[in-house]
C-alpha cells in the first residue's frame, strides 16, 4: 500500500510500509511475528512464529503501522516485528 503523508515542510510524501526483511506490505497480506511481543497493560504475550492473516495498514498511527486480529484480540503492531508470509 502506498500512503500519502506530509513531511515537515507540508509536502506530500509516498510512504511504503515494509516488513523486517524490507518487503512491502499491503492490506490483506498474511504476516508472521519474528519475536515474542508482550502486550502493554495485560499478561498476554504474542508468540514468535504466530501467523496473522488479513492485516490492515494504518500509516502514521504513532509508529504502529499494522492493525490485525489474532486469537487473543485486536492489536496494532509495528511492521519491524513482522515478516511477510
Amino acid at each position: 500500500m502506498s500512503a500519502t503523508l506530509n513531511d515537515e515542510d507540508g509536502a506530500e510524501v509516498d510512504a511504503v510500509i515494509r516488513d523486517a526483511n524490507g518487503n512491502p506490505l499491503a492490506d490483506g497480506d498474511a504476516v508472521i511475528l519474528i519475536k515474542d511481543l508482550k502486550v502493554k497493560g495485560s499478561s498476554i504475550v504474542l508468540k514468535k512464529g504466530t501467523k496473522v492473516k488479513s492485516i490492515r495498514l494504518s500509516p502514521g498511527a504513532a509508529g504502529h503501522d499494522v492493525d490485525c486480529k489474532t486469537d487473543q484480540g485486536n492489536f496494532m503492531l509495528k511492521a519491524e516485528f513482522l515478516k511477510k508470509a
